[in-house]
């Protein structure tokens, strides 16, 4: 067994095989992500590697409550049978004590970026195991830049989007930027602050996007039931009548 806790990441709650299970199981979004929470962390507590060879698809559906669930994860490849064998793709991504130990050194690191100032890059990098620090140094996205998109942080009051990745996500949703006003921003980071929230910058970004979004569309729907045609009281004219300053009631 691997632990009792499961990593799960915001962008879960949208992501299209999240609304494609729904309409298979003709359930809530939300409720799909709460009963994905359960088949995962079954597998979690259950399994080594993500493979149950002794148990079955329908002990798991009447754990979640919902006939067939199992073969609407298999529909979104969130699920695989092979021989009879259930199992979990990518389940060292994203449980099993490796996929922990690697969240966890990410949160190291972020407290201690956090403790010795934005200054201290080498002290950060030091933080890091080798083997980590290895594959950071490999990848093209952990060059120095502007904001590292991988790096974790909690969310403060003078958090600020960074300009690359904002362009980037607002243009990918459809979003204007002058829709991202420093009034937005601030709703934004006050929003978020007081939880506490440990999220990649790039993940923060696109919860922004996200928010903003949202706004955007309340404000449409607003304006749609606010202009609520009414019926015309008034008579109908016809033109050649106008013209002789006469009128024709309905």
């Amino acid at each position: 067994m691997a632990g009792d806790w499961i990593k799960f990441e915001l962008t879960t709650l949208d992501k299209p095989e999240v609304c494609q299970i729904a309409d298979l199981a003709d359930i809530d979004p939300d409720a799909v992500v709460g009963k994905l929470m359960r088949v995962w962390g079954w597998f979690d507590q259950q399994t080594e590697n993500g493979n149950a060879p002794s148990v079955s698809k329908k002990l798991l559906d009447r754990l979640v409550g919902v006939i067939g669930f199992c073969e609407h994860m298999k529909s979104v490849a969130w699920m695989i049978e092979i021989d009879g064998v259930i199992s979990l793709p990518h389940f060292d991504r994203h449980n099993g004590k490796t996929a922990k130990n690697r969240l966890l050194t990410a949160k190291r690191v972020a407290n201690h970026k956090a403790s010795n100032g934005k200054g201290n890059a080498a002290n950060v990098s030091g933080a890091l195991p080798k083997e980590e620090k290895r594959r950071e140094d490999q990848n093209p996205l952990s060059a120095r830049g502007s904001v590292d998109p991988r790096m974790p942080s909690e969310m403060t009051l003078d958090w600020h989007p960074d300009d690359k990745l904002l362009k980037t996500y607002s243009v990918h949703s459809g979003v204007a930027l002058d829709l991202f006003t420093e009034e937005a921003r601030r709703a934004f980071t006050a929003h978020y602050e007081p939880r506490g929230q440990v999220n990649t910058q790039a993940e923060w970004v696109q919860m922004l996007v996200k928010w903003v979004l949202n706004d955007r569309n309340r404000a449409a729907a607003s304006n749609v039931r606010q202009f609520t045609p009414r019926p015309s009281t008034e008579p109908d004219f016809d033109s050649n009548a106008w013209a002789e300053g006469l009128v024709v009631s309905p």
